[in-house]
């Protein structure tokens, strides 16, 4: 088995990562509420993720070899009330902006940035304008930020799996069978309730 890369690495310690014998690179696994910047220059990582209503923006500076990848679950939130900063990446305006900042500290320049965007799919019964509005914040925001997003691949009722090169910026779509979507829809569906609220404190201070 190969040695590890030497990559810079900034992710969620929840996120996977193991070796690909098919490729004979790292893989690693971008779960929700999570992102993963690698620097490697030897260019032997990728970063995969699998999202059904979820988006993912897969960005690269095409000069550096530096990428990275999040997956956000809703579109926007002005206070952090998951309290966290691995659930605030739930939201997309703290995972974009989180992205952006993390390949930035890796030497990074925003204005050679390239974007993919990715998901989006209707695939949560019930909840089927989640994916939409997560497709429709990803277009907006690409868009006041002046991004320079070279591929959408938004919306629809599939689930999708990406793999992501943050070296040479190459991403892969699958869509997914029927069976994993609905696996998909089911843990995306769990991971959106929102975490059990801190006990107040009740105690009176005497002046």
């Amino acid at each position: 088995m190969m040695a590890r890369s030497s990559a810079v690495r900034q992710e969620s310690p929840a996120n996977g990562r193991y070796h690909d014998r098919a490729s004979d690179r790292w893989v690693v696994k971008v779960l929700p509420g999570s992102q993963h910047v690698s620097a490697d220059p030897d260019g032997q990582e990728l970063i995969s993720t699998v999202l059904g209503s979820c988006v993912a923006a897969c960005v690269h500076d095409p000069l550096l070899g530096v990428g990275g990848m999040n997956h956000f679950m809703l579109p926007h939130d002005d206070e952090g009330l998951w309290s966290g900063a691995s659930l605030a990446l739930r939201y997309g305006n703290h995972a974009m902006d989180a992205l952006i900042n993390g390949l930035l500290a890796a030497g990074a320049d925003k204005r050679r940035l390239e974007c993919k965007i990715f998901g989006g799919g209707n695939v949560v019964n019930g909840m089927s304008g989640v994916g939409d509005g997560n497709a429709e914040f990803a277009r907006e925001y690409a868009q006041a930020e002046g991004l320079n997003v070279v591929a959408f691949d938004l919306g629809g009722d599939r689930g999708r799996r990406i793999v992501f090169d943050p070296y040479t910026g190459q991403a892969w779509r699958r869509f997914l069978s029927r069976k994993l979507v609905d696996d998909v829809a089911r843990a995306e569906r769990k991971l959106r309730q929102p975490p059990p609220l801190r006990a107040r404190d009740t105690s009176i201070e005497l002046f």
